[in-house]
């Protein structure tokens, strides 16, 4: 078959009015008819702009220059935003990229769920600088520049961004990039270390260095040295993630607390937690106070992890029992040693897919008095109907506004809940994803 031809694109700058903000954070504009996202413009501003790619229903762009500011355009901080693919929303004011971001939700639930939350909350803001503490950045032997580049990848690309410094990681790492890349660039074989996972906890950082090759002695004691300078650990990772194994010190120990609730949650530095530590210690606070767990209550937690949510709870319902339900074993695992290395007796847990729930599960025979959902992105519409109305108060901390939307509306019209309250979470700044939670209430 042959390949469908690129069309060419209009050449030369042109001038355009921005009335919207996409989802992703680009600016949309009409030009000559046609509906143009253009990088790096805000509602109400008037951009110069140049075309990067000409499509069937839209086209794009990229902003060369702005001829009308918005009042809430700033001057982004990083010097390689719009290169670098990690922030998109740096020229807007943090306190505007939140009404955004709340905008966004709000439309959510109208357009696609047709439902509107009773009140909207406060949104929970944090730092919005060096709150990273999760990330996995790239490493690559650049030939035509002679050096190592790390960092995220380019904006709308494929290529690693040539990055001096990151203003979102945490800075015990953002702030020597450059000193990443040269002690790779003097290993055996600079061209084999593709990536680099950073986890963070409250005490330790741990740097996990993917390599496809065997190391040398040299290159572990460069590794080693470079953690005795930044005050980081050190990880290798040969293979799969379940390769992973410490490098320097022997004893690796990550975990974040939560203050409020008396426990600590130890995690790998590949699993999964929330990237903001700040934020996740507010969310799961304002979580189980919409929930109003009380002692004796019976809790479900759905999409469970490590027990973010399921340890607070089981403080909170410490004569009742909190049930943990997660679809990777090993999470479950951790869960159930976390619990134990808390001294919480209180909680049990189960492996399911909870995208193809099975309707027999022990689990599901049982009402709960509430129910806490944390779903990845593609939502929960799968569990949804086996679980309503097994609890008349359900909390759902969603990572997409659309498959909130969605189901959203399976429960407030489908099975009789209300939307009592719905805000957003700024768990990534400078960025175009949007951190929600919502209550359902039924009567």
């Amino acid at each position: 078959m042959a390949r469908r031809r690129r069309k060419p694109l209009p050449q030369g700058a042109f001038e355009a009015e921005i009335r919207d903000l996409t989802h992703e954070g680009r600016g949309v504009a009409e030009v000559r008819g046609k509906t143009v996202f253009i990088d790096g413009a805000l509602p109400g501003e008037r951009v110069r702009f140049e075309y990067t790619a000409v499509r069937r229903q839209h086209d794009e762009g990229r902003t060369v220059e702005v001829l009308d500011a918005a009042p809430d355009r700033v001057e982004p901080r990083c010097p390689h935003f719009g290169l670098c693919g990690g922030c998109s929303l740096q020229h807007l004011a943090p306190e505007a990229q939140i009404r955004w971001k709340q905008k966004a939700m709000l439309d959510a639930l109208r357009q696609i769920g047709g439902v509107e939350p009773e009140t909207v909350a406060e949104p929970l803001t944090g730092p919005v600088w060096g709150y990273r503490h999760k990330a996995r950045i790239g490493a690559k032997l650049v030939h035509k520049k002679g050096r190592v580049l790390v960092g995220f990848r380019e904006r709308g690309g494929r290529f690693i961004a040539d990055l001096g410094r990151c203003e979102v990681l945490v800075p015990q790492v953002g702030e020597h990039l450059v000193e990443l890349a040269e002690t790779i660039g003097r290993m055996s074989t600079p061209d084999r270390i593709p990536q680099i996972e950073i986890a963070a906890g409250d005490e330790t950082t741990v740097l996990v260095f993917r390599h496809l090759e065997p190391l040398t002695e040299s290159d572990r004691a460069a590794l080693r040295a470079l953690g005795e300078r930044l005050g980081c650990a050190i990880a290798l990772q040969p293979g799969g993630p379940g390769s992973i194994h410490p490098l320097w010190p022997e004893q690796q120990s990550l975990w974040y607390a939560h203050p409020a609730f008396g426990v600590r949650v130890a995690f790998a530095p590949s699993d999964f937690i929330q990237v903001n530590p700040e934020i996740n210690r507010a969310m799961v606070v304002q979580a189980l106070n919409w929930l109003q767990v009380e002692s004796e209550h019976q809790v479900l937690d759905l999409f469970c992890g490590l027990g973010n949510f399921t340890l607070p709870l089981a403080r909170k319902a410490h004569r009742g029992r909190v049930t943990g339900v997660e679809g990777e074993a090993g999470m479950v695992r951790r869960a159930r040693m976390n619990a134990e290395a808390n001294g919480i007796g209180n909680t049990e847990y189960a492996v399911a897919n909870l995208m193809e729930p099975e309707p027999d599960a022990s689990w599901l025979q049982r009402d709960y008095d509430r129910i806490l959902l944390d779903p990845p992105r593609s939502g929960a519409r799968e569990i949804i109907p086996l679980v309503a109305g097994r609890a008349p108060r359900i909390v759902y901390v969603s990572c997409h506004p659309g498959t909130l939307a969605r189901d959203a509306g399976l429960l407030v019209r489908e099975h009789g809940y209300r939307l009592v309250r719905a805000g957003v979470m700024d768990m990534f700044p400078h960025t175009a994803h949007v951190e929600s939670m919502a209550l359902f209430v039924k009567d």
